[in-house]
């Protein structure tokens, strides 16, 4: 999937009865890169926004001379949300109240300005509802993408960042063949869902792809789950068992949490890899299989190599390829995106109505560095939304404010970890572009290139 939104122009449509405040903030908004258009009447928006795409509404309440209840604009936002649900419109009046921004947040706008605004407060919530607006609309573009992938057996998957790039392509590189695969990465990142992806590129998609957590299994259950058991095997064995690789034969096998086999059922496991080949508990009868063996850890199995906890051998099969998913501070552009989806999938579940994410809780989302990672951020939306008391979630709905309170802070840190921060906060802020992160850090480019080696930043 290839980033496009970044590249397009940001597009905002101004509307206002008076010329004097149009021609201030085309002068202001001009200055920022935005690309402008302006309209003086509610029937000019509607007909602006049918005729092309912008990022952001930003309207006056008021068009009727002497009117101050706002009440054409709140007529008008509803019409707008009809028209496209998806389409940011941040409200303006002169004559604000907080029953009148209260009623225009329920008729569907994201945010509200009082004149005179504040040219900062102002520019920042238009950069914020241009990145949710993006967001809400590729999420869309993605679900109806997912519907028609499923005949394909593929997972719904939202990776848009650079930082996920090396991912998708080792998936579509790798997927196709029958190489064994190791996914790493830190808990709550993903790693099942690329074990999905995998599985759903291959020409064993049509075959199953069975999943178990390693970590989960006692010891003396060990062999009963993976290979199966005959009745009488041992005292419980009422009755003869399927295991995991008879199961997944033909398809797939997905061990997660794969640094947690015991070290002396390694050595059974090791065989199935090398010959295919294995005996069922209480069995002499030996069963062959074709498995495909995808497995998952957040440990480091070389530092386990060599504190002799894993078999090298065993490695060496596990890792014909190794594919690392980045944590969720290190993909900050996908956090909207993942957001929205999650959004979408938990006001279903629990019929609710929730347009999106207000400013401040968009910029909470993206600000958090999320220690659970994608699994953190679904769980937090999911919160929200079982919260959330209007047509928005706010960022008290999410509930991590104290959260960002007990993170590390610059007192603690090495000097090290500092600079990492800076330098992924800096890469963050302009998606990647080093030219102007090395600006930013005072560094030239060559500098900042030494850094990313020296820290192992992608």
């Amino acid at each position: 999937m290839e980033m496009t939104d970044h590249n397009q122009p940001q597009r905002i449509l101004l509307a206002d009865d008076q010329l004097s405040m149009l021609k201030a903030l085309r002068l202001l908004l001009k200055g920022e890169g935005y690309e402008i258009e302006t309209v003086a009447s509610a029937t000019a928006i509607v007909e602006a926004i049918g005729r092309q795409d912008f990022d952001v509404v930003l309207m006056d309440l008021n068009y009727v001379r002497g009117s101050t209840s706002g009440q054409e604009g709140l007529d008008l936002l509803s019409k707008i949300q009809q028209i496209d649900s998806t389409l940011p419109v941040v409200v303006m009046t002169a004559w604000g109240s907080v029953e009148l921004a209260v009623e225009a947040m329920r008729r569907g706008a994201r945010d509200f300005l009082t004149k005179p605004w504040k040219n900062e407060r102002l520019l920042a919530i238009l950069r914020t509802q241009v990145e949710l607006g993006r967001a809400l609309r590729r999420g869309r573009q993605l679900e109806q993408e997912n519907l028609l992938l499923r005949s394909e057996d593929r997972p719904f998957f939202i990776a848009q960042s650079r930082a996920m790039q090396p991912v998708l392509e080792a998936i579509a590189r790798v997927g196709p063949s029958h190489a064994n695969v190791l996914i790493t990465g830190e808990n709550g990142v993903g790693k099942g869902i690329v074990a999905q992806a995998l599985h759903g590129a291959s020409s064993r998609k049509d075959k199953p792809l069975v999943s178990i957590n390693t970590a989960s299994i006692p010891a003396t259950l060990f062999e009963s789950e993976l290979f199966g058991h005959v009745a009488g095997a041992f005292t419980d064995a009422r009755s003869d068992r399927i295991g995991r690789f008879k199961l997944a034969d033909g398809g797939t096998l997905f061990l997660d949490e794969i640094a947690s086999i015991p070290a002396n059922l390694q050595s059974k496991l090791l065989r199935v890899l090398e010959s295919g080949e294995f005996e069922p508990v209480g069995s002499s009868k030996t069963h062959r299989v074709d498995v495909r063996i995808l497995s998952a850890t957040n440990a480091n199995l070389t530092e386990e190599v060599a504190a002799s906890r894993f078999r090298q051998d065993l490695l060496y099969r596990l890792k014909t390829v190794e594919i690392r998913i980045p944590p969720l501070r290190e993909r900050r552009e996908d956090i909207p995106l993942l957001a929205v989806h999650f959004l979408q999938k938990h006001v279903g579940r629990y019929r609710k109505s929730l347009g999106g994410f207000d400013s401040a809780s968009l910029r909470v989302l993206l600000d958090y560095p999320w220690p659970g990672n994608v699994r953190e951020l679904d769980h937090t939306v999911e919160r929200a939304v079982l919260m959330a008391r209007g047509t928005t979630v706010q960022a008290s709905d999410l509930g991590i404010e104290l959260r960002l309170e007990a993170g590390p802070t610059v007192e603690n840190m090495t000097l090290d970890q500092v600079e990492q921060m800076m330098i992924r906060n800096a890469l963050s802020r302009f998606q990647g572009d080093i030219s102007k992160a090395a600006e930013v850090l005072g560094l030239s480019r060559g500098a900042l290139y030494r850094r990313l080696e020296k820290h192992g930043i992608e």
